[in-house]
């Protein structure tokens, strides 16, 4: 889950944060970007209907920052890379999974600091009064879209309890920050992305242990309040940790910020990984019984690949995400947001912190089956969420007759 763009919309030099990404062009901010978030930094500039008053003042960032945050940006590449390593060479990432499930804990914690870092609580309260209730539209779509969906494709799809519970789970987690990345590519709202993912990642603490107990707890016991627990100490905790030693010591924490997206995108990388290998060796048994009989049509063996429960995970999982994207999108539609609002809003649904999931499962649940959901997810959320930012990026997001009205509804 990426966290380059997150990271860089609350850095010192606000104005710069598309140069994250330098394959794609800048997108036209929509409102006034931070407010001012240091004595020396000159007033943000305002935009009306996208037209800057005026050009930058702030430096262009270093190469050599420039170039962390494009390898930041490459978390597809790195979950894919290491799926692959991960079936082919299982015990490449032994060393992690023997330490589980506290090393797994310790490295989203570590990606939680990361996020808090770069954030200050003022410049998160400014943004959210920028628009109020797109905001609270998005984290409610988020909390029953998600959840809901994953309890309807368990059932259709007629999963084990095993793996009822882990998408279940998944739905249940709040927004990941690979959308913001996602979002910026789609010419969507990127700041409204980026609050939502704050929001409904505070938000987990309570909702995510709520919602997995309501749904999942006809499949087996759920403890809401250990998975409570759990979700302040790795996640809530480690991001306020972040805010207050960016807030007490600006100086040494500036140092320090620019490698932050790229290690927390290599921690993710690395906790989805191993996870994955984790259930490599069951997965070539399901594979291999898949395959049945070599006196048998092609067709048939892919029928009983896609009918096996490896098969049942991949479309699960896969499900759950474009029904995130699709309803997210309609239901914004419907709600009267403009189109970078509604692209923001589907994207935000659709993508998990599958991290959060992981750790989850591998702390609570006796299954490792619980976790395949969640690890299978980075790897096919970031495809279709990719995907889908690189098909809307060509579809313009524009709608100025409309603009005026909908900015007073929404702010």
């Amino acid at each position: 889950m990426s966290l380059s763009l997150c990271f860089s919309l609350f850095t010192s030099h606000p104005q710069t944060y598309p140069r994250t990404i330098p394959l794609f062009r800048p997108i036209k901010p929509e409102f006034s970007t931070l407010s001012k978030l240091s004595k020396s930094n000159p007033p943000s500039i305002r935009c009306v209907h996208g037209k800057p008053e005026h050009q930058s003042v702030y430096p262009a960032k270093p190469r050599w920052e420039n170039m962390l945050a494009t390898a930041a940006s490459l978390y597809p590449v790195y979950v894919t890379v290491g799926g692959v390593v991960a079936c082919l060479r299982p015990s490449t990432f032994s060393w992690f999974v023997k330490r589980g499930p506290t090393s797994y804990s310790l490295s989203l914690g570590f990606i939680m600091l990361a996020m808090g870092l770069t954030l200050e609580l003022r410049d998160f309260v400014n943004l959210f009064m920028q628009k109020p209730l797109a905001i609270l539209f998005g984290c409610f779509a988020q909390y029953t879209i998600m959840p809901a969906s994953g309890m309807i494709i368990s059932k259709f799809l007629g999963l084990s309890p095993s793996l009822s519970v882990g998408l279940i789970l998944l739905g249940c987690c709040p927004g990941g920050t690979a959308s913001n990345v996602v979002t910026l590519i789609a010419r969507g709202d990127v700041p409204l992305s980026i609050v939502m993912t704050i929001c409904t990642t505070l938000g987990a603490v309570l909702l995510t242990p709520l919602l997995t107990k309501i749904l999942a707890g006809t499949y087996v016991p759920v403890d809401a309040v250990k998975l409570s627990i759990s979700t302040l100490q790795v996640v809530v905790a480690p991001i306020l940790l972040g805010s207050y030693l960016q807030s007490t010591f600006p100086e040494a924490v500036k140092v320090g910020t620019p490698f932050a997206p790229l290690l927390a995108v290599l921690a993710s990388s690395l906790l989805a990984c191993s996870v994955f290998s984790e259930n490599v060796v069951r997965l070539k048994s399901l594979m291999d019984g898949a395959s049945l009989s070599p006196d048998l049509s092609p067709f048939v063996g892919d029928q009983a690949m896609l009918t096996s429960e490896l098969g049942a995970v991949i479309l699960s999982v896969l499900l759950l995400h474009c029904a995130g994207f699709l309803v997210g999108y309609i239901s914004a539609a419907l709600a009267g947001f403009r189109e970078p609002q509604r692209r923001a809003i589907s994207i935000e649904v659709g993508m998990q912190n599958s991290s959060l999931g992981v750790v989850l499962a591998t702390s609570h649940f006796t299954s490792s089956m619980v976790a395949f959901p969640s690890a299978m997810s980075a790897l096919i959320m970031n495809i279709v969420g990719s995907s889908l930012g690189l098909f809307w990026r060509y579809i313009d997001s524009s709608d100025s007759k409309t603009s005026s009205e909908a900015d007073e509804k929404q702010g």
